[in-house]
């Protein structure tokens, strides 16, 4: 296992959002959804393509709040410019979301 340095976490800007809209992403290869995510007043609305089709439904994943990397570069997924890195884990099953374990407010910090 490589080792990282805690500077390297320390560069991430994690936080917590509200997911307010999802909807099916149909032109990309694997199954996926385009969330649309409230980060609160300081960074405001971002989206995010996500592959959580095989836990999540649509309505499973409207008003969830959920953990995401904020401060990467944006990247273009097919037409669609992703802003923001939803977290989860790989299980045998799908992907398990990340998230809080009591409601917390929009863009509050991890660290």
């Amino acid at each position: 296992m490589d080792m990282a340095q805690y500077s390297s976490f320390e560069s991430l800007d994690i936080r917590v959002g509200t997911i307010l809209q999802a909807e099916v992403f149909k032109e990309v290869r694997k199954p996926a959804y385009k969330l649309t995510i409230d980060f609160g007043k300081e960074i405001g609305e971002l989206k995010s393509s996500a592959q959580l089709t095989q836990l999540h439904s649509i309505d499973d994943l409207v008003d969830r709040q959920v953990l995401a990397v904020v401060n990467f570069a944006p990247k273009q997924i097919a037409n669609f410019i992703s802003q923001c890195l939803v977290l989860g884990v790989y299980s045998k099953e799908g992907v398990v979301l990340l998230s809080t374990e009591r409601p917390c407010e929009n863009g509050d910090k991890i660290g």
